[in-house]
């Protein structure tokens, strides 16, 4: 059976991209701002201002420069605080461990995906060089977790 909304039009959580190199962010957020979902991103370029964003500290003390992300795009290789020791914090923390995380990273290490699979990732994608393959990973990614996915109640804390 398909299901059918005739209810209105929901809020959708913010999505949390952790990237540092601005060509692939500027990549990810041109395509998500075509996307028939108007998805609100949040940006943190490296491994200690995303952990500042999520635990609301430093400069996202408040809640409205620190909305609770309904989803997390990770990149690996980060300055300072890498994504591995993000992923690692992020899950095994109670109140952060529910929101999806998604490695979205050039390495295809198989020691990389297993680890992060071992922290808990919800989704491991190797960031295609092709940019016609990495537009449809990016729709995917989008249609799956905003779109077909029901992601628990956002709990603020």
């Amino acid at each position: 059976m398909i299901r059918t909304s005739t209810s209105p039009v929901r809020q959708l959580p913010p999505m949390l991209i952790v990237e540092d190199s601005n060509e692939d962010f500027e990549a990810l957020q041109r395509f998500l701002r075509r996307s028939p979902l108007a998805v609100p991103i949040q940006r943190c370029t490296n491994g200690e201002q995303a952990l500042a964003f999520l635990y609301r500290t430093g400069k996202y003390v408040d809640r409205e420069s620190a909305p609770r992300p309904g989803l997390i795009v990770l990149d690996l290789n980060l300055p300072r605080t890498d994504g591995r020791e993000v992923l690692r914090r992020i899950k095994q923390d109670e109140g952060l461990k529910t929101i999806p995380v998604v490695v979205f990273t050039t390495s295809d290490n198989p020691k990389d995906i297993e680890d992060c699979y071992r922290y808990g990732v919800n989704s491991y994608i190797v960031k295609p060089i092709d940019f016609t393959q990495l537009k449809r990973d990016i729709q995917m990614l989008v249609d799956y977790w905003f779109e077909i996915t029901t992601l628990p109640d956002r709990l603020e804390d």
